[in-house]
Formats: C-alpha cells, structure tokens, sequence
C-alpha cells in the first residue's frame, strides 16, 4: 500500500511539474498553439502563470513533506486540492469538446482521490 501511494503521488508530482513549468516559463501564445492548450488563448497571462505556480506548488506538496518528514498531512491535503483544479481542467476542455484532455484529467483525479485518502486513512505517514 505504501509503494503504491509512493508511485501515486509521484506521478501526480511529475505531472503537477510538468505543467506547472509549462504554464509559468512558457509563453501563452505558445502554449495556445500547442495540441490541448488552446484554452490558454482564451485567458489571461495572469490566470495562466497562477495555474502554473499553484501546479508547481502541488508538485512539492505531494512529495517534498513525506520526504523530509515535515508535516506529512501535507501529502493528502495537496492531493485533495488537487481534485478542484482538474475538475476545472475537466470543466474546460470538456467545453471545448476535447474529450481525450477531459478523460486524462479525470484519471489525475482519481488518481488524487487515492493518494489522499490513502494517506489520510490506511497509508498515514
């Protein structure tokens, strides 16, 4: 069980990174141009970078507090504030019919669902 909700929150580290370098670092223009980044064209730069900063935010939360051992609830917490931002990924990309982007972030959320209540019940730190 700990393995898994390790790979689980790593995973969800790597992703959170990943789009949170993307949204901060890159510009919006390019990131509009990109396959399931339209969106981005459609918001401001501030929304954007405040996406990307929240998305780099989560990725030190779901990892950084079980490994140094500071405030490990932590883990569970950032995974269960996980859950609004890909409800409204799921929200926008549906709007944009973009069916395979809302499938993907409903597996990030279950996937934010497990690590938290595993962390929170039978897998606590």
């Amino acid at each position: 069980m700990n393995l898994a909700l390790w790979i689980a929150a790593g995973l969800l580290a790597a992703v959170a990174l990943t789009g949170g370098i993307s949204k901060t670092f890159v510009p919006r223009e390019k990131l509009a141009a990109a396959h399931g980044g339209g969106w981005t064209g459609e918001v401001g730069d501030g929304f954007v970078k405040t996406l990307g900063v929240l998305e780099l935010l989560a990725a030190a939360g779901l990892v950084l507090p079980a490994v140094t051992g500071v405030a490990p609830v932590l883990v569970p917490v950032t995974a269960t504030a996980w859950t609004p931002l890909m409800i409204g990924a799921m929200i926008t990309h549906g709007r944009r019919g973009e069916r395979a982007f809302v499938a993907l972030n409903l597996v990030y959320l279950v996937i934010a669902l497990v690590v938290a209540v595993g962390r929170f019940g039978p897998g606590a730190f």
